[in-house]
């Protein structure tokens, strides 16, 4: 058995579905159900005993060590984590709390676990713990993609708070010799996603008639992964990553935000044209947000050295399914979108005046 947090999330619930389609070693799932944990995302794991779900939080110690003590997994694997920069802006303190002191304390339950393994399982032990890109700060236009070996520069309370869990999961092998592996994933899309996040928020609005927001020039860069290729990738990690390293798992996709709204829109005029016109009539800049990092881009070829793993899709292969599921999912967005989804959107994009 592996424990995973955050299992109802997006990456999470894709990374659970993946696992249990790829093989019958059972996932005991710990979630908070926050506003992104969402148990629609696991409705096709309805009855099925190898999947166990509980509600609760990391930083909950009690409940943590009395998971693990009980069920005795072979391996952690950490998603749990506030991931929304403009949330972080509004409210860091819910990002400190999770991201940090929450990591903190399933670090320090799962190296009290591991201590107590008899010596072949302690051996066969693995934490691996999911994190960003963003820790690494921001890029120029003709700078080197991040590597593993990038210097942290966080400049938002989000990439901040994930840089200080990053460093704790390393201190912790370091200190105490807990077997660790720390992955830095690009932008993911996909289906599952919360729809504040670019892409899926692009599609709601549109087919909505909305506008669509766009930062400041809509050129800030980023490298976008496929989510069915980061559950392979952390799959690989988990089975053959050596332990205390960090593994970067990029797309090898950079693209500036302009492009990916006008890619989908060219999606939605072929999968579902509007008598109204074109949908790229819907976009709309709007003012910049604080500290909007200007490039990111993945160096992956350590995690294709080392372990044998590359992107299965391009962006446009990539793309071309998440909009259609999205097209054909829209029970399971309009469920997503409730009124607290909407007072966050009139809250983070009613004060950025059209540009």
């Amino acid at each position: 058995m592996i424990l995973v947090t955050g299992g109802a999330g997006f990456i999470g619930a894709n990374f659970v579905l993946d696992w249990l389609r790829a093989n019958d070693e059972p996932v005991l799932d710990l979630d908070k159900l926050t506003y992104a944990g969402n148990p629609e995302n696991l409705a096709a794991l309805q009855g099925d005993p190898r999947h166990i779900f509980v509600q609760g939080d990391i930083g909950d110690r009690g409940l943590v060590g009395k998971l693990l003590s009980e069920h005795r997994p072979r391996a952690i694997v950490n998603f749990a984590a506030e991931s929304h920069v403009d949330r972080s802006i509004h409210g860091p303190e819910d990002f400190i709390q999770t991201n940090v002191v929450g990591t903190f304390h399933l670090l320090d339950e799962a190296r009290a676990y591991w201590v107590s393994l008899p010596e072949e399982e302690k051996a066969a032990f693995r934490f691996l713990h999911v994190s960003t890109d963003e820790v690494y700060g921001s890029l120029g236009p003709t700078d080197a993609p991040f590597t593993e070996q990038t210097p942290f520069a966080p400049n938002s309370p989000y990439s901040a708070s994930k840089a200080s869990s990053d460093h704790l999961v390393r201190a912790y092998h370091h200190t105490y010799g807990l077997p660790v592996l720390t992955t830095n994933c690009s932008n993911n899309y996909g289906p599952y996603q919360f729809p504040e996040k670019l892409i899926p928020l692009i599609v709601l609005n549109a087919v909505q008639g909305k506008p669509l927001p766009i930062y400041g020039d809509g050129m800030n860069v980023r490298d976008w992964l496929y989510v069915g290729d980061h559950c392979t990738a952390i799959r690989a990690a988990l089975e053959k990553g050596r332990p205390g390293e960090t593994y970067n798992i990029g797309g090898w996709n950079e693209m500036p935000n302009i492009e990916i709204v006008k890619t989908v829109c060219a999606l939605l005029d072929e999968m579902r044209p509007d008598p109204a016109g074109p949908y790229a009539r819907l976009i709309t800049y709007v003012t910049d947000r604080p500290g909007h990092d200007r490039r990111y881009a993945i160096d992956a070829s350590k995690i294709d050295r080392e372990l044998g793993w590359r992107p299965a899709e391009t962006f446009e292969t990539g793309i071309r399914k998440t909009v259609r599921w999205y097209l054909d999912n829209m029970a399971w967005v309009e469920h997503v979108a409730s009124g607290a989804y909407r007072n966050w959107v009139e809250t983070n994009y009613s004060e950025r005046v059209q540009a």
